[in-house]
Parts: structure tokens; sequence; C-alpha cells
């Protein structure tokens, strides 16, 4: 059975029961009947779907009531053993995986793995990844750099070819030879998938013969074997298949009878020019249309202005070629057109006002070549701010306005970009005011009031038509329901809250800027995506923005560089027979270009046998990450509680298969294998994001807009806004830094995301993906704030700043340099993210302290305490 989070059978869902909570006091379930390979007297997992007892878990009994703890102090009871001081830094080693934090306090213990299979044979550094770690001791288990994800235990050959894994990624680097291994790990095995990453390098193979099995459709990559010069058999199915003579040639070396040094061979990422075959119809054109709000709250907020001069900044950079065609629509009460044909004076507006019956006035004039009408599309960008200043039209006719695009954009598909900034009021698709502070974690608020969204969205979908939402409100406008637009027509989502251009100045930039990279990235039409894997292994559920087709093919009506998907997998037969597991997904899709694509990713991991094997190749970010999306999707299907109780349920189940089977004596304290110490760590950090916290505090549309990011975004942005980075930048040094283009790049620790590593004398950055923070101690030293930051001293500093000054010191060139490498080394998009500025005494620091999760909060516990709780519920 595939991995399941408790929860009463629902269909296809994702976290099995219900269960009660009170706060953060989490219950857990125990089964009837024990696992078989088990430890004696030990009833654990899977937990029966049909047979669960609900109850209320008591508070831990070392966890103190609560009380305002002292800055700096977030572990009011801590266990004797548990380390304050850490212990001078040691060099953590890359070759180690990370598994070396600073302060470590070597267990006192002595734990003998006897049930995990042993360690004898093990490489040093699987011995590493099964250390066992007491979590209530050793305090500072975060690694002091960021910490790769684990390589697969191949050999070089096949490591140096194996799919990078900022493309793809499994939850397991060491595949369980069989189901009943799995459901002992009690870990979830999954994909985490960026399919459309901008590459620096991409070979890209025009050929007239795509090498394909005969049977499972696999294309050929580097993990297939040659039997000889005319035969290669396949590594998901192992058919034997010819090798066409076309493939004997290599273009590359131009040479014959070598085809293993094709490059579809050399590469697990390659991307084909597609023929004919792969067509239904002639590749579209890039097609844009944007639809407008403008009613007299959107005039208010300016945002209009800050779209046309962005537009008007990026018209030359629009992804496409000389077919690329352009149009737009605004509304408010009405729904407006206008007639952008080529040799008019000015563009002509057409108002449609009957909006229960939207109709399209003229089909010829209304989507343009753009390269055609530039002159005109610029006119009417320079005029739009300026033809609704003085609107008084409150209403918003949004529903109306999207069937109008619908329509509009049925001939060719392409990309609908919708703004809006109310909650829609007229129409077909008008919402009622759901927001209530009393119930935002109710679980009806999280799904949508209609179906009207969804429905217009499969339609979208079909016609291969791809809807971005950009939200600017400062009121409550139902992103749960306007979000189902964009979430099954594969497009994207931007959430602005109390956007206005003058008095949210960070808003407003950060708009700009997203809407600087949203105009100008990579795009796909007309994709759909497919993923295979060896046989023995099945997929059971797709996570992100699409449409399923069918059981493996996703429907992507627009593709673009910034969206991340996840996949639940289970183990159907036993891959005794097999050494290596391999898993496939083919991104079939027309470039803006007018050109038939197709993009292949190979990922190959070892299949294994033994429990410790499992527990070493554990990629605990890909595990976090598959998790979060699951219980998003149990907080619609279900509750948010029981979302929550999942997740710990995950930790606690998790936790005990380790120590029922890892060791024959039961230690105290908290014990994890180090490749999953940062477990617990994680979950809470989860627990405590916008879309799963509890409270009232968190509003009902920053909430969804949450999920909406956490389902699909990329694993590394996903793994910064759950735990974000926090390093302290005013005593950065050279030492351990990189030299990279004639530039010195400091390398700081990073720090635990606790008040404790705060100074009142020190300077620090917390990247969150999308904002970094930028937080000064009252103290912090006068050089910096000159040398960095422009000013003489902290009193003298505004609240405003968004960027730091290119000032001509070493100070500012290092943090510069820092920060810049940040940016540029994501994988997820561009380089450049809004810095939020922060001091000591303001009411702006609240938004960087809600990230310090391993702090106490009103309604959640310090990881401290997170820990007792999850011991207790182990001893159940």
């Amino acid at each position: 059975m595939p991995f399941l989070l408790h929860s009463a059978p629902e269909g296809p869902d994702l976290f099995p029961s219900p269960h009660l909570v009170v706060k953060m006091l989490i219950s857990k379930t125990l089964l009837t009947e024990p696992v078989s390979g088990m430890m004696r007297n030990v009833s654990l997992l899977p937990r029966a779907l049909h047979a669960i007892r609900l109850r209320v878990t008591p508070p831990p009994t070392s966890v103190p009531a609560k009380q305002a703890p002292p800055f700096g102090y977030n572990y009011p009871t801590m266990h004797p053993a548990y380390q304050q001081n850490p212990a001078p830094r040691p060099d953590s080693s890359p070759s180690h995986g990370g598994y070396n934090p600073p302060g470590y306090q070597p267990y006192s213990q002595v734990l003998t793995l006897v049930s995990l299979g042993g360690l004898g044979g093990v490489s040093e550094l699987e011995a590493e990844t099964l250390r066992p770690v007491n979590l209530l001791q050793e305090r500072n288990i975060l690694p002091p750099k960021y910490t790769p994800p684990p390589e697969p235990n191949l050999s070089n050959d096949l490591r140096k070819v194996n799919c990078s894994p900022d493309t793809f990624r499994c939850t397991l680097t060491n595949i369980p030879q069989t189901q009943a291994l799995l459901n002992k790990a009690r870990l979830p095995l999954g994909l985490l998938l960026h399919p459309f990453r901008d590459l620096t390098q991409l070979p890209v193979i025009t050929s007239n013969t795509i090498v394909r099995c005969r049977s499972c459709r696999t294309y050929i990559n580097p993990f297939v074997s040659f039997l000889d010069q005319r035969r290669w058999k396949r590594n998901l199915c192992y058919r034997v298949n010819d090798v066409p003579d076309e493939f004997m040639y290599n273009p590359v070396t131009r040479s014959y009878g070598e085809p293993h040094k094709r490059p579809e061979v050399q590469n697990s990422t390659v991307e084909f020019i597609a023929s004919s075959d792969y067509m239904l119809r002639p590749p579209q054109p890039a097609v844009y249309l944007f639809v407008l709000d403008v009613s007299h709250n959107a005039v208010e907020s300016g945002y209009l202005n800050v779209f046309c001069q962005s537009l008007l900044d990026n018209l030359e950079k629009l992804p496409g070629d000389t077919r690329t065609r352009i149009g737009f629509v605004t509304f408010d009460s009405t729904v407006h057109f206008y007639n952008l044909q080529e040799g008019l004076s000015q563009p002509q507006m057409l108002v449609v006002s009957d909006i229960d019956d939207v109709f399209i006035p003229t089909h010829d004039n209304l989507l343009v070549n753009l390269k055609e009408s530039k002159e005109l599309v610029k006119d009417l960008l320079n005029a739009l701010p300026g033809m609704f200043t003085h609107t008084r039209e409150t209403q918003s006719a949004l529903g109306p306005a999207l069937q109008a695009a619908y329509k509009l954009m049925c001939p060719t598909g392409g990309r609908v970009s919708v703004f809006q900034t109310q909650l829609p009021t007229l129409g077909a698709g008008l919402l009622q005011s759901r927001e209530d502070p009393n119930l935002r974690s109710s679980t009806k608020h999280l799904g949508p009031a209609t179906d009207f969204y969804k429905k217009l969205a499969l339609d979208c979908s079909g016609q291969q038509i791809g809807v971005d939402l950009f939200l600017l409100s400062s009121q409550y406008s139902d992103l749960a329901s306007l979000a189902c637009v964009s979430k099954y027509s594969a497009g994207s989502v931007f959430y602005y809250p109390s956007f206005h251009h003058v008095h949210n100045t960070a808003q407003s930039q950060k708009f700009q800027k997203d809407l600087q990279r949203y105009l100008t990235r990579k795009i796909g039409f007309e994709a759909v995506m497919r993923i295979r894997c060896t046989k023995g292994l099945s997929i059971h559920t797709f996570h992100g923005n699409f449409f399923v087709r069918s059981t493996d093919l996703l429907s992507l009506a627009n593709v673009n560089p910034d969206s991340g998907f996840a996949v639940q997998m289970s183990i159907e037969g036993s891959l005794a027979d097999t050494s290596l597991a391999c898993f496939q997904a083919a991104l079939l899709y027309t470039s803006s270009k007018g050109k038939r694509r197709i993009r292949v990713h190979t990922l190959c991991l070892p299949v294994v046998s033994q429990l410790s094997e499992v527990f070493a190749g554990a990629d605990i970010q890909a595990i976090t990450c598959l998790l979060a999306n699951m219980a998003i999707d149990r907080s619609i299907s279900s509750s948010l509680s029981d979302a929550r109780d999942a997740l710990v349920n995950a930790v606690v189940d998790c936790l005990t298969a380790y120590r029922a089977n890892g060791s024959n004596i039961q230690p105290s304290g908290l014990i994890t294998p180090a490749a999953l110490r940062l477990f617990p760590l994680y979950v809470l950090a989860l627990l405590k994001q916008k879309a799963l916290r509890t409270g009232t505090s968190t509003r009902l549309d920053e909430r969804v807009f949450s999920m909406c990011e956490l389902k699909c975004q990329p694993l590394l942005q996903i793994m910064r806004m759950a735990h974000p980075d926090l390093y302290r930048i005013d005593n950065m040094t050279d030492q351990a830094a990189l030299h990279l283009n004639e530039s010195v790049i400091p390398q700081p620790h990073l720090l635990q995301l606790t008040a404790e590593k705060l100074t009142r004398e020190g300077a620090f950055l917390m990247d969150c993906g999308s904002v970094m923070f930028l937080w000064l101690g009252k103290c912090c030293n006068e050089t910096f704030i000159r040398d960095v930051l422009g000013y003489p001293n902290y009193a003298s500093l505004p609240s405003n700043m968004t960027e730091i000054p290119e000032l001509q010191t070493m100070y500012s060139e290092r943090t510069r340099a820092f920060i810049s490498w940040l940016l540029e080394s994501r994988t997820f998009h561009p380089a450049h993210s809004i810095l939020s500025f922060s001091r000591d005494d303001t009411s702006a620091k609240t938004s960087f302290f809600q990230h310090l999760v391993e702090d106490r909060t009103e309604s959640a516990f310090s990881y401290y305490e997170f820990l007792l709780h999850i011991q207790q519920q182990m001893s159940k």
C-alpha cells in the first residue's frame, strides 16, 4: 500500500483518518495487529483505516505552562543533557553530507544496531547517515552550510550521468525491494520534479528517428544496456530493441558504429526536436491575452500604472517570433475589448454590457500580431492608466471577463494573464465574503465556494489555454475559489496583500520584479508530461497545477520554468530481480518559437533489500516537501487539524519504526538516524507555516496562497519558505570564502532559527526564497551601518529600505557579493528578491520573528517542547 498519513477512507486521499487535535496536541492511534518483521510485542504501523480510536492527548508533563519568554530564551525547561553551548566548530565535510554539525556532543550510551541488517560492509558515508542521534541531547543539529542532497549509491559511471537533483529527486535514494520493506520504514516514496527549469546547458537533438522502446515507449537514456551494436535492452521494462541505422551515427564525434556514445545515451536530461508524429495540429504561435480589473478599487491601488509600464519596458522581450499575438480585455461592471488592427490611428474600445451572456464583438482584430500592431499596443498601454482615473465603478464582473477571454482564445490557445483586486460581485462566478476571523481555520473556507472557476479552467485546459492569476487586494477576495482557474489550467497564482503603489512600496516593488520575470521567462505551450518508471513501481497521486488526462499523463496548457510537481509512488511488485530502479519524465511542448520539443529527464536509483539502507538513503528535504503537498490536500479534503495530526504522526511513526527495528536496547531520549535528524525540525517548521498553522491570526487568503505555493513550487523554494536560511552578516570574513570571477564571496555559517542566535550588536540576513529579511539589533556596529547601508547610525535608518545601496567600501562589496551569490545560485526563479528591512524597535520585525520556527509562539510549541511531545507520543 502507498504511504498514508492517517484518515478515514475517502477515495484516493492521502492522510487516512480523522484525529482530534487540541491546539498542538496531536493524537496518535495504535493498530490492533502487529506488523510482521517488527520486534516482539510492538503493535505499530500501518494503522488500520477502519478501526481508529480518537482521544485527546494531554500535554507533555515536562512542558511548562505558557509564559512570555525573555528575549533570546525559548527553551524554558531544558533537559540537563540538552547542550546549549556549542563546542568549537569543526569544518563540516561535504563528503559526509554535512552530518557533522558544530557542537556535536556524542551520545553517551552505546547503541547496537541489530535489526537493521547490521553495519557490516557498509560504507563510511552510510555508517554516518545511520549514526544514532539523541535529539534531546544534541542541540546543534543544523549543518553550518547548505547540505547537498544525498547521493545515490551508484557506480561512478552511473553517478556522473544521473539526473541533477535540482531537476529530479526521490524521497528515498535507495528504493526498497518490496512494499513490505517500505511499510516497515514508515517513510513516503515519491518524486519531486522541476521539469522545465532554466538550464545553462541542455543537449538538443535533431534526428529523424527518436529512439524509444517499442513496448513501454520510454526514451533511450544513459541507463539502458547495449547487448551489441545492433541491440539495446530497456531499463524499465527490460525488453530488447533494435538500434536504428540512423542511431549508428554520432553527430558529436561524427563517427559511425558507436551508438553508446550518442548524446541521448550520455546525458540524463536531453531535448528532442519533435517530428510531425508528435503534433495533433500545427504548433500554435505565442498568444498573450491580458485581462485587467479597472474598477475604482483597482485604479486607486495604482497597479495599472505599474503593469502598463512593466509591459512597455518588456514588450520586446516577450517570448515569441513573428507570429506572436497579443490582446487586452478590461472589466468593471462591464467588459471592454480593444481593437488594435494595423492601420488604425488609435486603439478602439468596444464595450459589452450584457454580462449575463457575454459575447465577442469581433473576432478579427482583438488578438493582433504584435510586430504589426506594436505602435497601437504601446499607445493603448500609455493611455490605459488615465482612461479610468475618475471611474466610480465599484463592481467586478470577473467571471464574464474570463468567459470572454475563453471564447477569444479558443481558436489558438495561449496564456491568459488575469489581474484582479477585489471580490467578484457581478455575473457568473460572483462570490460572497466568507472571511470570519473566528473561523479562519475552518475546512469549508479552504475549498472553493463555487465550481465555476474549476469548470472554466477545465474548459481552458481542453483548448490549451493556461490562466495565470495576479491578486492585488487589500481586502478578502476568496482566493480559495479564484485560484481554481489557475490550478486546473496549469497556471500560476501571485498574491500581493495590501498592495498599494505608494503606501506599500515593498509590495509594489515585488509586483514589479515578479511581473518582469513573468513577462520574460521561458514558456511552453500545449504541453503534456508523462512519467514512467521501472516495472513493479506505480504512480499513486500527482501534486501541482495541471489536469490529469490519464493515470500517468498530465495536461499542461502552459508550462513555465518556476513550477514544480510532486508524485507519490507505490511498489506493486517485487523489485528483487533488478539492482536499479529508473524513473523518466517526458515533457512534450511547443516552444514560443513554434517548435515542437520533448524534454526528457531520467533518474536512476539503486534497489536495496535492507531496512538500514532505506533509512540511510532518506532525502529528508524531499520527504518534507512531499509531506507538505500531502498535508495541503488533506487539509482541504478533510480538515486542517487532520493534516497537522498526520504530519506529526509521520514523524512519530518513522522514529518508532527506527527504534523498533534499529537497536536491541531502548535508550532514554529521542533517537533517530543521522539521515533523519532534521525530520522533526522540518515538520515543526511546516506546522508553523501560514498554510498549516492554527489560530485566527492568519487571514484566509494568505493561508490559501501559502497552500498554493507549497503545492506548485520546486523543492528548494518550498524548503526556504518552510525553514529559511539565517546568517549573521556584520562580521563576515574571508575565511572559507569562495573566489568566483575575481569576487570574494564570504560563506557565513547557517544559524538556527531561534532568537537565541540574535544579538543586539549584530546584523542578520534571513533568506526566505522570494523575500529576504535584514534584521539589525539596536547596538549594531556603526561601521557596518555606515559602510553597508549608507547611514551614519542606527537611529537614522529608514524603515522602508528594500535594497542595499552600492557603496565603494569593502563591507558593502562583501555583503552585496554574498547576497548576489545567494540569488544567482537559485534553481527555481531569477536572481532577484525583495529585501524587507526590520529593526529591533519597529513593528516590521513581526514577520521576521514569525520565521524563527524553533521558538515558542502563542499557539505552537518550541522545538524542544515539540521533541518532548514526539517522545511522549512514541511511548504510548
